[in-house]
């Protein structure tokens, strides 16, 4: 009796490790889904990431929303992630999709049932094409399983520069690599050193920094700690609702 207890024991212990092992290997997270907005997109503009025109902007529709579990307070803003329909009749062949965090889905703590997005539950708020891709569209919400991966972006990061001479807004967008921005610094052409700058909201950073009228460069660090600077990206000849690309990109 005792031996086939240690066997049992073993067995367990075995079989726990293996699955730590496939979830470390695999990293993948489970949680559900829903979508939000029509086929075209457009509620899904202007988002709490801080992002305007998606289309414009190079996200397009693939993007969405989070819980307050995986939003973070908006620093979770550009992160990128695998998901797929799983364990599910509604599920479409297995196709899994590519999205980038762009909105928040706001918890709901006066519904009593169907509060999705409620703490701590994790959450995805899909574009309807990026949900149709996964499941059929008549469910509603499924499963799903999850797991971050690197944002693969045209082009290198792009800065656009808004509010007046005295307080600068930038929001820094086309982040690849892990895409969630947690430090921004500026440094103008006239200043003698880096200037840190404040997140405002999502990936929208501020400085009350008077900079007008000289060439702006930016020190870009993603949260798994890698920095790209930007230098000059901006001209001294620089104007505020205009957006400045620099040419390179996280990786």
């Amino acid at each position: 009796m005792g031996a086939k207890l240690n066997i049992t024991l073993v067995l367990m212990l075995l079989t726990t490790i293996f699955a730590i092992d496939a979830k470390i290997e695999n990293d993948w997270e489970f949680a559900r889904a829903t979508n939000y907005g029509g086929m075209d997109g457009r509620e899904t503009m202007q988002g709490a990431c801080g992002y305007g025109n998606l289309t414009q902007q190079g996200y397009g529709l693939e993007t969405t929303a989070l819980s307050t579990a995986l939003f973070n307070d908006g620093l979770t803003c550009g992160a990128c992630y695998q998901i797929m329909c799983k364990d599910s009749k509604w599920c479409l062949n297995g196709t899994q999709i590519h999205v980038t965090a762009t909105n928040f889905c706001p918890p709901n703590y006066t519904k009593p049932n169907e509060n999705w997005c409620n703490p701590p539950l994790k959450h995805f708020d899909l574009s309807q094409p990026m949900f149709r891709k996964i499941a059929v569209y008549e469910a509603g919400i499924v499963p799903v399983a999850y797991r971050r991966v690197n944002c693969n972006k045209q082009g290198g990061l792009k800065f656009e520069f808004k509010g007046n001479p005295n307080w600068i807004l930038v929001l820094v967008y086309n982040v690849g690599g892990v895409g969630d921005v947690e430090d921004v610094k500026v440094k103008g052409s006239d200043t003698t050193s880096w200037l840190q700058m404040r997140r405002n909201w999502g990936q929208n950073w501020e400085t009350n920094a008077t900079l007008v009228g000289q060439s702006l460069s930016f020190q870009v660090t993603t949260s798994d700690g890698k920095m790209v600077q930007a230098d000059d990206v901006a001209p001294a000849s620089w104007k505020f609702n205009q957006t400045y690309v620099c040419k390179r990109q996280f990786r």
